[in-house]
């Protein structure tokens, strides 16, 4: 007869086949065995559906025989509603599969109500077509044992650590509350369910791969993951069973937030150790009142975890502010300067010189309500201040402020007590030198130009840099000195040295170079005074000096250098040369002469004068500092000079580097006099000449429209062609310059030199020099290769004068 499939399901077990009622298993002796140990038996049909058990079954469980079914649904109905899920599943797969049924769960007897437990174990005996035909299997009361391991489970499932147990397929057998919460789900959808299924477990770093690791050997394994989307961290130990695996997670989370605190304390106070012995370190070399504040901003507030510095200094008993960070600069104005004998937080620290850790605005308000708006208008809440005391002396005081309430601890305390030791010693040391410096700084800006003139001829720019260590102060130079004929003098020096005596050094050479600039003697007799000058000197100093001299009338540069380096000429196009000249030594080392070279400067070119230290340090030969400087020049050469400036000094001298030679440079940039602005006659050497120059000069003026100054003009111009015609010899040339001043120069073939005599009240000549020198804002004699030059200077707009008389006028008779 054919099988009956297993397929009726009932209601409250899908899947689980109907079992057949049979009559009494054969086999008397068994039976008596089974009664006689408490075991009994049951067997279950496919073709009927029905399940028979035998006496013993029924006597244990409390079915009544005579009402007893054998309904699947009846043997179902006293099995635990916990219980009933996974044990449908377990049933279900043993019998499709014809494997061996060993089932332990919890039931309810019909009888009583009282609870027991019952261990099934069966197996599945395949008919025809490999469908299950008969079923059968002994149960027994396991209640003793299934007590204890229910007393194990519910531990485990209240546990406050989260476990779960897997079998050989990932499949999950058992899970507590905890673990439930960790993977979103309840029991009763979690167990039978395979873990890999769950997306969480996917989110949680290396789990999978350690699971199938373990499971594949035989050591337990534990690690720390943070479980996604809680914040939590648990500890996983991962423990291999014969037929699984098993799960225990360890919220470890505060464990991990007291060990970061406890590691963070730690590192906090050793980061303030070494702060502190790096603040110690910085104070050592913190030569200013700017560097102490500087080392303590960046040493003490970051650690503290503070906001806000203020360093005050008592001079003639006022708080004066050197040093502050992190206040509103109002802040300084309110408290820079007051009376150091007032009731206020940091004087009060002064006087008593013991320190005050306020820890509060409320505490600070209680103690100053005078000053109650003062914390807010700053937004600090907490405050330390420490008195700054030197030999017994209260210097001042260092005030560290919190952006927030602040409780301080002992060990914070005596760190900051600590640091005003430090900080006052340091800061006595920089006021002293901030007072030296400062006279040095001022002596430095009494010797080098204030501001470069304005001229006609150049538009100059000019740097100095001190070096990176000392006084700020050194021996370098530079000047730009107009002179005669619209020329301008450049000059550039460099004292060997860098300090207070090189200084002095310096400009004793800067001003024998103006009073010898006035002589407007050539460049290279300018040097040899210079080089006698400081031969001269006490001390072994000696020094280099490049002195040019550019004449807008037709673009030639003159100069002459002493050990110096050559200046830079840039053309407009951008090309850069380096004139060459022989290398003279520097001034008072060797006797003169020295060598003058003549330049032909196109208009619009750049004319670079610069001392070694701009081009040359420890890490840079000065031939590669010139490459440098010129491949600066090509490329920047027609911008503003003060850009070009910056440009050179940032590139040549980082500002992260130290230079450990002052530098000074000069840049110029060249003009040309119009032609239409330069009148050049010849005249005979003839007394006729005067008239005729004066003819010349009427008609050039009104040509320029400067004919206010025609009259006066011709009366220079004829007294100083008659001297030349009376007391000198030709040739005779006369200019005239219209540029920022009308010119006027008559040149001869004399070197002698006209001197300025007072004249009698009877004599009749005598007066022409004291005439040119009331009539002409300046005037004077340079000397030319062939002879001599007398100027004039006289300014484009004048107030209208009457013209003095010319009975008796002519220029002194040369001596």
């Amino acid at each position: 007869m054919p099988v009956a499939p297993v397929t009726p399901e009932t209601p409250e077990a899908p899947g689980i086949p109907r079992l057949p009622d049979v009559p009494d298993i054969p086999g008397a002796g068994a039976q008596d065995v089974l009664k006689a140990t408490r075991v009994g038996s049951w067997e279950l049909y496919a073709p009927t559906g029905r399940l028979h058990v035998d006496q013993t079954l029924l006597d244990l469980f409390g079915f009544d025989p005579e009402t007893y079914d054998g309904r699947t649904e009846t043997w179902l109905g006293i099995i635990h509603p916990d219980d009933r899920p996974w044990v449908v599943n377990e049933w279900k797969q043993a019998v499709n599969t014809f494997g061996l049924i060993d089932l332990e769960y919890r039931v309810r007897r019909p009888a009583d109500g009282t609870l027991m437990w019952a261990h099934i174990r069966g197996r599945a005996e395949p008919g025809t077509e490999d469908r299950p035909y008969r079923i059968v299997g002994t149960a027994w009361d396991s209640t003793e044992t299934g007590l204890s391991r229910d007393a194990i489970r519910r531990a485990l499932r209240h546990m406050s650590d989260g476990f779960l147990s897997l079998d050989s397929s990932w499949r999950i057998a058992f899970v507590n509350v905890e673990a439930e919460g960790l993977l979103g789900c309840p029991s009763r959808r979690l167990v039978g369910s395979v873990l890999w299924d769950l997306p969480v477990v996917h989110r949680v770093p290396g789990l999978e791969a350690r699971c199938r690791e373990t499971a594949a050997g035989t050591t337990a394994v534990g690690f720390d993951a943070e479980w996604p989307d809680t914040g939590r961290w648990f500890h996983i130990r991962l423990v291999p069973l014969p037929d699984g695996l098993a799960c225990y997670f360890a919220d470890i989370t505060e464990r991990r937030q007291r060990e970061a605190d406890r590691e963070a304390a730690e590192r906090q106070a050793a980061e303030r150790a070494a702060r502190i012995q790096e603040l110690t370190a910085d104070l050592a070399e913190a030569v200013t009142t700017q560097d102490v504040t500087d080392a303590v901003a960046r040493r003490v507030l970051p650690p503290f975890g503070a906001s806000g510095l203020v360093i005050q200094v008592n001079e003639n008993d006022r708080m004066w502010v050197v040093g502050m960070v992190g206040y509103p600069e109002e802040f300084r104005q309110e408290v820079n300067g007051v009376s150091a004998s007032r009731r206020a937080p940091a004087a009060d620290r002064l006087r008593t010189r013991t320190p005050w850790f306020c820890g509060s605005v409320e505490e600070y308000t209680e103690i100053y309500p005078e000053y109650a708006a003062r914390p807010e208008a700053i937004h600090k809440e907490a405050f330390a201040f420490l008195p700054l005391i030197v030999s017994g002396r209260g210097v001042g005081v260092c005030v560290i402020a919190f952006d927030r309430p602040h409780e301080f601890t002992g060990e914070e305390r005596t760190l900051l007590m600590a640091v005003s030791g430090l900080v006052s010693h340091a800061l006595e040391r920089a006021r002293l030198y901030d007072a030296e410096h400062s006279r040095a700084q001022q002596l430095q800006r009494t010797l080098l130009p204030r501001a470069l003139p304005t001229l006609p001829a150049v538009t100059a720019a000019a740097r100095y840099l001190p070096a990176g260590q000392g006084m700020d102060v050194g021996g370098d130079w530079y000047d730009v000195i107009p002179v005669s004929g619209c020329r301008v003098v450049l000059v550039i020096g460099d004292v060997m040295g860098h300090g207070l005596s090189e200084a002095v050094t310096m400009g004793r050479l800067r001003t024998a170079v103006r009073t010898l600039t006035d002589l407007e003697l050539p460049p290279e007799e300018i040097l040899n005074h210079l080089s006698e000058l400081i031969s001269g000197l006490d001390d072994d100093s000696f020094a280099t000096c490049l002195y040019a001299v550019y004449d807008p009338t037709n673009g030639i540069c003159t100069f002459a250098r002493a050990g110096h380096p050559p200046p830079a000429v840039v053309h407009p196009d951008g090309s850069v040369t380096f004139p060459e000249s022989a290398p003279d030594p520097p001034l008072g080392v060797a006797e003169p002469p020295y060598e003058t070279v003549e330049l032909q400067v196109p208009e619009d070119s750049l004319l670079v004068l610069y001392t070694d230290g701009l081009i040359e340090s420890s890490c840079r030969d000065i031939d590669t500092g010139m490459d440098r400087l010129a491949q600066l020049l090509a490329a920047h050469h027609d911008g503003d000079l003060d850009d070009l400036c910056d440009r050179l000094t940032s590139d040549l001298l980082p500002a992260d580097q130290q230079n450990a030679d002052d530098a000074a440079l000069l840049v110029v940039r060249s003009h040309r006099l119009a032609p239409d602005d330069i009148a050049t006659w010849s005249l005979p050497d003839d007394p006729q000449s005067a008239g005729t120059a004066r003819k010349f000069v009427g008609e050039q003026l009104a040509a320029w429209h400067l004919d206010e100054l025609v009259t006066t003009t011709e009366l220079l111009v004829s007294e100083l062609i008659a001297n030349v015609v009376r007391h000198a010899r030709g040739p005779v040339r006369l200019r005239l310059l219209h540029c920022t001043t009308l010119v006027c120069e008559v040149y001869d073939g004399s070197p002698t030199t006209p001197r300025i005599r007072r004249a009698s009240e009877t004599d009749e000549g005598g007066r022409g020099l004291q005439m040119v020198a009331a009539l002409s804002e300046h005037w004077g004699i340079r000397y030319t290769g062939s002879g001599k030059c007398i100027w004039t200077e006289q300014a484009l707009h004048v107030p209208e004068t009457a013209a003095p008389s010319t009975s008796g006028s002519s220029l002194d008779q040369v001596a």
